[in-house]
């Protein structure tokens, strides 16, 4: 009897146990429930990826300056400064831009990243000799790279390099024959030096290649000089398919439509190219008004 009432308290007891771990457990459950998970360093630099993919400037420049507070001496730092320059730049800061980029170049003077982001910048800026400097950075530090050796050779074509330019055309020309860029470059040169002819089939392939506006605009061009309007008309149609902002597509049709004799298509086509930022000088002259 002694021992049947001991074993009923002690089961009641230990009932009462587990009712009270059971209820520990659950509360300590909720209270892990209610905080928050601690920031980490890869954590908010995945934040901040995705808030620069959701154009979120402010809320991404934060998260990448708390991630290099996190871990000061952490290597991967002059990447989140170089990321936190181009955040700037698209912001509309520009000089920020290129103050932070310059201090991730100090740092890291052989990052080949940071100086395609702030070459990315002086060319957006008006400043194509400081570009070049750095693409000329680049290559010195990988020459097998074929993307800075294409924006130089662009940049000195514009500024009518036209000897510098093919120079660097000619080795990606030998490095990637088949790359869609040496098509381009290639293309450009030769429009550079009004052989309109030579450049269509680079332009074609560089089409074939990855459909662009610019690149049907391009050879609309070449096309339109070398006495083909209904080529031309099939590409500014394509063209203003894939980018119907395109200012110089609707210049082109402007002259096409001057060609066929139909002045007011012409002149509200004008009037569209100038909208989408062709200079009215510009519009004016290839009319003839």
């Amino acid at each position: 009897m002694v021992h049947s009432e001991g074993m009923f308290k002690f089961v009641i007891m230990l009932h009462k146990i587990k009712i009270y771990l059971i209820a520990a457990l659950a509360t300590i459950s909720i209270g892990m429930r209610a905080e928050e998970p601690e920031e980490n360093y890869y954590s908010l630099m995945g934040d901040a990826d995705k808030a620069i993919s959701d154009g979120k400037w402010d809320e991404a420049e934060d998260l990448l300056r708390r991630a290099m507070r996190k871990e000061p001496s952490n290597p991967s730092n002059v990447l989140l400064l170089s990321n936190l320059g181009m955040v700037q730049f698209y912001d509309g800061r520009d000089n920020e831009a290129i103050a932070t980029l310059t201090d991730a170049h100090n740092i890291a003077p052989a990052s080949v990243t940071v100086l395609m982001n702030r070459a990315r910048v002086y060319t957006s800026t008006g400043q194509p000799d400081l570009a070049v400097e750095d693409y000329s950075r680049v290559i010195r530090l990988d020459s097998t790279l074929t993307e800075p050796r294409f924006y130089r050779a662009m940049l000195r074509l514009n500024a009518r390099k036209i000897q510098e330019a093919s120079a660097d055309i000619d080795t990606l020309a030998m490095m990637a024959p088949s790359d869609r860029l040496t098509n381009v470059a290639q293309a450009t040169v030769l429009m550079a030096k009004a052989d309109f002819k030579a450049a269509i089939p680079h332009l074609s392939t560089a089409i074939k290649l990855q459909p662009d506006a610019s690149y049907y605009s391009s050879r609309a061009l070449c096309y339109l000089y070398t006495d083909d309007p209904a080529a031309a008309a099939d590409d500014i149609a394509h063209g203003i398919e894939l980018d119907p902002t395109d200012g110089e597509l609707y210049l082109y049709r402007a002259v096409l439509n001057k060609m066929r004799y139909r002045p007011d298509d012409a002149k509200a086509d004008a009037e569209k190219a100038v909208k989408f930022g062709v200079n009215p000088a510009l519009a004016k002259a290839l009319l003839g008004d």
